[in-house]
């Protein structure tokens, strides 16, 4: 029998195009979401990367270029070698193709620049040159040093006379030379074009350079001359120079063609060769670091030194302080690696489960549909397989669209950490609506089954996964009390730490929350009215499928008031450091003897000032007439002690001051405030200071305080004004307060005579490194991520509850339900999830700061690492951080809540009361 071939004809309608007409506002929602993920969860790594990168470039081109540049240096040949063999050695040819020899043993990352690189000869020894002309500040003759370095040319602008060259071929015998001079040798040394300087010879007559022509740099800052620095600025040296009362001489060099540089042999200088390395800023990434510090140590003192040596001379040697500014680096990045991993755990927290209600909100909504196509025969894996077709369509598009908006708004950073971001969100909202349809219709049901907590228990798998997560997020806590983050751990599960106590948190409160609430519905049935009851009675019962808004809540409350406590420490740290450095709002400090005449009123009738305490502070005082000096502090007790109670710096009351007996000369002994190492070595007993001026009194302390706001040293005494002589009383700094003073009327009301010190302006320096600055930048983007994503959830809440809860309204409004009674019935009933959660948040951060606060250190953010802190700045709970976002979680619900009020009574109820309806 033959079958007749049957044409299999194709769905008339396509399923994902058919879904997508169907809802396209739906489709459009997700997309959107999708795609504002997509690109925070892409620009997150590729901002990270780029404050990094500039981080450790600020910081190797904040140190000076002697510090950065990698030097070598070879001296010359043995004298017992044929004098033109050693002249070889010195001419440009054979130190330019030492110095490509040293490139090519180079290893990358690390790059030399080669517009700031150089490599020549220069004497080791600084000749004196007798020419009586130059200037002697202490009768010593100036000294010079002669350098022959490539490509002066390139890198000088020529501002009188000619640029050296040497005339044929020159020798150690050669009995002239050109040279050139910068600006500043010039004119420090009273040097001019055709002046003649005469180098002492070895073995020889002197050699005569003769200076053609002054050049001022065309880089000034750049490595070729500030490497050296003797090559543009000459020195003013000390024969000793620990002692400051040691003979001064000059000190300069003289710039000789390259060409030329055989004639150093002629001369006691004891010439050498040098290959000087400066690395290119735009070539160094943070991810490229442990490669970098590789390299270089091999080019130091590893494989790379020996290749060079083989290659130029055995003596070869290299040295730099790069390293040491690439492990200064290390441990800033380390400082602050912990704390932008927990602003990453927390977003990405939030943004995951809002991503996940976005798909069990459309889960929901379509539950008779999907139900009734497993009643017809679907398969779970093909109807899995569908959802995940008709939500791929919009979200992965919608997630490209996100990652091409973060590549293009943050270019310069690696392409795969932002793709693998974007594809993680983009795989989660492709997943969400599958994974939520298959659990709730593994099994086959006709009827629509209750869904609050009356009807589904928690099972024993979720007890264990909670009981789980409980045993995790413990460990995680302990892990960090005990380790901190300051140390620079990469363990993630301490920065996931703060999210997983949010977690247990939100994980309680599903299980909770319902109890008072039905407590309070029975006292509430008894009030007049049934909306107060009703509402209390719905909320308790409310759906058991809440753990994720409450989950997304909670975490993004903890992310919130976790990172604007780390943000508000970062700024009370930085507040901190600058009072301590300054002492007030503004200090003024005399750079003579003592202050105007008059300085104090005028600082009182600045704009903004509202005190000013004026203090003596004699810094060589010596006790007991030795040889240390402590500074003592001479101070009018009343507003200084003031000053302390309001600045917090070693406050005091005015009467320990007050002294006992008269003025100076009468034996009266002045009561002291003393630092700890002050009064460990002088005890209580009275002793004399003498002052500056010569003059001597007697103190003794009578209390100790660590700081003070005068000084900033550790050692101190701080005594009574009236109480010393007339010199040492007078002013010598002004301490002002009033942070809203105007810096410029102050330092025109000063003068050029004082020095002015703004608190604004010294806290203004704290912020050094890009990457500190960053970590700020990332962390208040976290809060705000958060916040817009746990308003986000709060809307997906309350719109998977908007069907059933207008369908309520409609049914009660036939029963007798006033308009006004619907709002306070939605209001009502949406309050009690919201208020807990808002109540849970507040308790969850304060406690996962509490727990987590022994462990976290934000010195390396809120300092730079040149600022020394007297000690750690923990974190601690910020009261603005934590109220704040649960306030703005219930006004948000209560504003949604009446929205969605509104609606429904605009809306008719005849669409709501149809027959077989199912809501």
């Amino acid at each position: 029998m033959v079958i007749p071939f049957r044409r299999v004809e194709r769905a008339a309608a396509p399923w994902v195009r058919t879904r997508l007409r169907s809802a396209p506002a739906a489709a459009l929602a997700l997309a959107l979401l999708v795609a504002v993920t997509a690109c925070l969860a892409a620009a997150f790594p590729r901002a990270l990367e780029r404050y990094e990168d500039a981080g450790l470039r600020r910081s190797v081109e904040q140190v000076p270029h002697s510090r950065s540049v990698v030097g070598l240096s070879a001296p010359v040949p043995l004298p017992d070698l044929p004098q033109d063999q050693r002249e070889q050695a010195l001419l440009p040819a054979t130190v330019k193709r030492q110095y490509a020899s040293i490139l090519g043993t180079v290893r990358r990352p690390f790059v030399p620049d080669p517009g700031q690189s150089s490599y020549g000869v220069a004497t080791s020894v600084n000749q004196a040159v007798p020419e009586p002309w130059l200037p002697r500040p202490s009768g010593l003759p100036a000294r010079v040093a002669l350098v022959a370095q490539a490509g002066l040319a390139d890198h000088a602008r020529l501002s009188e006379g000619r640029l050296p060259r040497a005339s044929g071929t020159v020798t150690a015998t050669t009995p002239e030379v050109e040279a050139a001079v910068s600006a500043d040798t010039a004119k420090s040394l009273r040097i001019e074009a055709g002046s003649v300087l005469h180098v002492p010879g070895a073995g020889r007559d002197a050699l005569a350079v003769r200076v053609t022509g002054i050049v001022a740099p065309r880089d000034r800052d750049g490595a070729y001359w500030a490497t050296d620095t003797l090559l543009r600025t000459p020195a003013l040296m000390r024969v000793t120079p620990a002692d400051p009362e040691s003979p001064r001489y000059w000190l300069g060099a003289l710039l000789l063609p390259s060409e030329a540089a055989p004639a150093l042999l002629g001369t006691e200088g004891l010439p050498y060769r040098y290959w000087r390395l400066a690395p290119d800023p735009n070539t160094l990434h943070h991810r490229d670091l442990g490669a970098l510090k590789s390299a270089l140590a091999a080019l130091e003192s590893g494989p790379g030194l020996q290749q060079v040596r083989t290659a130029i001379d055995p003596f070869t040697d290299a040295q730099t302080d790069l390293d040491d500014v690439l492990a200064s680096y290390s441990r800033l990045h380390s400082g602050v690696s912990a704390l932008i991993s927990v602003a990453a755990f927390g977003s990405g927290t939030v943004a995951a489960v809002v991503l996940a209600m976005a798909g069990g909100l459309t889960a929901d909504r379509r539950r008779t549909e999907l139900a009734l196509l497993r009643a017809r025969g679907a398969s779970l894996p093909g109807l899995a397989a569908r959802l995940l077709a008709e939500t791929a369509v919009v979200a992965v598009p919608a997630g490209a669209l996100g990652l091409v908006v973060a590549v293009r708004a943050l270019p310069g950073a690696r392409a795969l950490p932002a793709v693998l971001a974007a594809l993680a969100v983009t795989a989660v909202a492709c997943a969400a609506l599958p994974l939520r349809a298959a659990a709730a219709h593994r099994l086959v049901r006709i009827p629509a089954l209750r869904q609050d907590v009356t009807s589904v228990r928690p099972s024993r798998r979720r007890t264990v996964a909670e009981l789980t997560l409980v045993a995790v997020a413990a460990g995680a806590v302990v892990t960090l009390r005990r380790q901190g983050t300051s140390d620079g751990s990469d363990d993630q599960l301490i920065s996931a730490a703060p999210v997983l106590v949010g977690v247990i948190a939100a994980l309680l409160l599903v299980r909770l929350y319902p109890l008072p609430l039905r407590g309070m519905a029975g006292p509430a049935g008894r009030l007049r009215g049934v909306v107060t009851h009703l509402s209390l009675a719905r909320a308790g019962r409310s759906s058991a499928s809440a753990v994720l808004p409450l989950l997304a809540l909670l975490t993004a409350l903890t992310t919130a008031s976790f990172g604007g406590s780390v943000l508000a420490g970062i700024g009370e740290a930085r507040d901190h450091s600058a009072l301590l450095a300054v002492g007030a709002d503004a200090r003024l400090d005399a750079t003579v003897d003592s202050l105007p005449t008059g300085l104090t009123d005028r600082v009182r009738r600045v704009s903004g000032v509202r005190d000013v305490a004026a203090v003596s502070v004699a810094y060589r005082a010596k006790p007991n007439d030795g040889r240390q000096s402590v500074p003592v502090v001479g101070v009018d007790p009343g507003g200084y002690a003031e000053l302390t109670r309001r600045t917090g710096l070693g406050a005091f009351s005015e009467g320990v001051l007050k002294k006992g007996r008269g003025g100076p000369g009468t034996g009266a002994v002045l009561p002291a405030v003393a630092s700890p190492s002050v009064a460990d070595v002088h005890g209580s007993a009275p002793f004399p200071v003498s002052m500056e001026d010569g003059s001597s009194v007697s103190v003794r302390i009578v209390l100790v305080r660590d700081i003070t706001p005068a000084v900033m040293g550790a050692d101190f005494l701080v005594v009574d004004r009236a109480g010393l002589g007339a010199t040492a009383a007078r002013p010598t700094t002004l301490l002002v307060t009033g942070p809203e003073a105007d810096g410029r009327a102050l330092r025109e009301a000063a003068g050029d005579a004082v020095s002015v010190r703004l608190r604004a302006d010294e806290r203004a320096q704290y912020v050094d490194s890009p990457l500190q600055s960053g970590v700020e930048h990332l962390y208040t983007a976290a809060v705000a991520a958060g916040a817009g994503y746990a308003v986000l959830a709060l809307l997906l809440s309350l719109l998977r509850a908007a069907p059933e809860r207008i369908a309520l309204l409609a049914r009660l409004r036939t029963m007798g339900l006033t308009r006004r009674q619907g709002r306070r019935l939605l209001v009502l009933e949406s309050l009690p999830q919201a208020a807990l959660a808002a109540a849970g948040g507040v308790l969850t951060g304060w406690a996962a700061i509490r727990l987590l606060s022994p462990g976290m250190d934000l010195t390396a953010v809120a300092l730079p690492p040149s600022v020394a802190p007297l000690e750690q700045t923990p974190l601690h709970t910020d009261a603005w951080s934590l109220t704040v976002p649960a306030l703005a979680v219930v006004a948000v619900t209560v504003g949604i809540a009446g929205v969605q009020a509104w609606w429904a009574g605009r809306r008719g109820a005849v669409r709501e009361l149809r027959a077989g309806d199912t809501k």
